[in-house]
């Protein structure tokens, strides 16, 4: 084979492993808890606990 071809499959195999080697980030969903001060549980009370998750 010519050293053309060689080269065009190595870089395809280059940009195949390299495609498969970046995993894309896990996004987590849930939002973070609220953060309350003093002040604001004094003057709202304590938030409900969170329901059940199914």
């Amino acid at each position: 084979m010519p050293p053309v071809i060689h080269l065009g499959l190595a870089g395809l195999v280059m940009l195949f492993v390299a495609a498969c080697a970046t995993a894309p980030a896990a996004v987590d969903p849930t939002p973070p808890p609220r953060r309350l001060d003093a002040k604001t549980q004094l003057e709202y009370g304590n938030p409900p606990p969170p329901g059940p998750r199914y």
